[in-house]
């Protein structure tokens, strides 16, 4: 297949990495310019904004949440056929608040009307880390599983194949509306779950206690003297998601 991504941080060079190893073409671009590009180890082949929507199959957008506007005129020129993947999450400490989302907007209902089209949520419920190093061939005992919501069902599925190539298994998380069951705050986040246990977390899902215990994971990061390691930050998520 034929990949696009917008964004270079670590979920979008992970993604980029395992695509290429899988043997699919992967173009990659920085919103703010190639230049960007320049001096980091990329898997994918360096293109311009305008270009990494070309000829696409899917469109893996991984930029920080509030430059996600800043696209609509890239995403606009994007075919109606190409699947489009939003990566993101809503940080009001980072993103700073924004008021549809503060008033109970799901974020990606949010991030599908800013870019003017459907999306498929993927990818935004696993740290980086894991992303990188856990994943295992399908069928493996305690595979790791990653949430995956939308509206368009074949779009969807082809996201949940993509998932399963990458070393992680799949669960369909429901339409655009339910995926606040795998945004931050919730017992489904970063909490590296398999199929089983993902999908009873995402059932536990509280939608008006997430953002509290969102930003209380956030405070006991940011206090802690030494900082987390990887091991360390998924207990805490587990222990306060899922409080």
């Amino acid at each position: 297949m034929r990949f696009g991504i917008i964004g270079a941080g670590p979920i979008a060079s992970n993604i980029s990495k395992k695509l290429v190893e899988n043997g699919h073409d992967v173009k990659i671009a920085d919103a703010r310019g190639i230049e960007r590009l320049e001096g980091k180890k990329l898997a994918g082949t360096p293109v311009s904004v305008e270009d990494v929507i070309k000829n696409i199959d899917v469109l893996v957008i991984s930029i920080p949440f509030y430059a996600l506007p800043s696209i609509r005129s890239v995403v606009d020129k994007v075919g109606e056929e190409v699947v489009v993947v939003d990566t993101s999450n809503y940080y009001p400490q980072i993103s700073n608040k924004i008021e549809d989302i503060e008033n109970g907007m799901v974020e990606s209902v949010w991030v599908s009307n800013q870019l003017g089209r459907p999306i498929i949520k993927a990818f935004n419920n696993l740290l980086a880390y894991t992303l990188e190093h856990q994943g295992t061939p399908q069928g493996t005992s305690g595979r790791i599983a990653i949430a995956i919501a939308g509206d368009n069902q074949s779009h969807k599925q082809i996201i949940m194949n993509v998932a399963n190539e990458l070393g992680f298994d799949a669960v369909d998380s429901g339409s655009l509306s339910e995926s606040w069951r795998q945004q931050p705050g919730t017992p489904a986040y970063c909490t590296e779950l398999t199929k089983e246990e993902l999908t009873e977390a995402l059932k536990k899902a509280n939608k008006e206690k997430a953002p509290l215990l969102r930003d209380k994971v956030i405070e006991n990061i940011s206090a802690a003297p030494g900082g987390y390691s990887i091991k360390d930050i998924i207990k805490l998520n587990k222990e306060i998601y899922n409080s």
